[in-house]
């Protein structure tokens, strides 16, 4: 496994692969991998013929300084764990090659990206976007792997990658989940045990959303109020939104008829959570 920092020999590597005509299977990180980007590695590694990880902690896509200095790192044991998963590549980029001095280029994308975390997060989505770009654009991928927590993030990409006429394949596999239902995140780390165990109400708020829709209740504002109840009743919450949307916009909906998606934000203690369950 190679570990390549410099951008220029990332581009060189990939051209020769490209002269080969072997396909790339791409997995972006933020670090701090977990079962869910162990997931998300093991089906590009089966699905192609070379597999990249990147890892690199964008700032352009956090809105708060503090949030993107605590952000986890834990560069040796990520590059362990990539190791063991057979990955050809892992690719740490340097902030100061990807955003050299005067960076002023961005990619910016309009309706998906207001809704939702877009309201609390603002300029969240612009680093995404152009952080993805970027990315794209080094390492071309065949296909790229994401996971279904970030739900509002993968729409973003998807159609930045259709907007933008790129080659990609965007892979969006299910949600990796502890034994005890909370989401795999980079961030639970910061839960102490008993933040941890509130945050649970999280995804007991989604199991009912799924329940009630099961049972035929189509009402979103009826499902909504009963998540938010079961999210209130615990300590250390503080909801961001509690939202059932179209699958495809991301809009408000009020009656579910069809696809929908139950998603919450939650700040937990100071740690800020996000799930979504589908509703079909």
């Amino acid at each position: 496994m190679e570990v390549i920092k410099k951008l220029n020999e990332m581009q060189t590597r990939v051209s020769s692969i490209k002269e080969r005509k072997e396909t790339i299977g791409f997995v972006p990180t933020m670090g701090a991998l977990h079962e869910g980007h162990i997931s998300l590695m093991h089906n590009a590694r089966d699905e192609n013929d070379k597999l990249i990880v990147s890892i690199f902690v964008n700032p352009t896509q956090f809105d708060n300084g503090d949030d993107f200095k605590s952000y986890p790192r834990q560069l040796d044991k990520d590059i362990e764990i990539a190791e063991s998963i057979n990955v050809d590549i892992v690719f740490v980029p340097y902030a100061e090659e990807l955003f050299k001095e005067g960076f002023c280029t961005y990619v910016l994308q309009t309706k998906l990206t207001e809704p939702l975390c877009g309201k609390f997060r603002p300029g969240h989505f612009k680093g995404v976007t152009t952080i993805m770009t970027k990315l794209f654009n080094i390492i071309k991928p065949d296909r790229a792997y994401l996971g279904q927590k970030d739900y509002q993030q993968n729409i973003v990409i998807k159609r930045l990658v259709r907007d933008l006429n790129m080659m990609i394949d965007i892979k969006v596999l299910p949600t990796v989940r502890d034994k005890d239902g909370l989401a795999c995140s980079s961030r639970n780390r910061h839960l102490n045990p008993q933040e941890r165990s509130n945050a649970l109400c999280i995804y007991n708020s989604l199991l009912k959303a799924k329940s009630m829709y099961s049972s035929s209740i189509k009402d979103a504002n009826k499902i909504i109020e009963e998540m938010t109840s079961i999210i209130k009743s615990e300590e250390y919450t503080r909801i961001d939104y509690v939202s059932i949307v179209n699958p495809n916009t991301l809009e408000d909906v009020s009656c579910i008829n069809g696809k929908a998606v139950a998603t919450v934000a939650v700040r937990v203690g100071d740690t800020r959570l996000i799930d979504n369950i589908i509703l079909e």
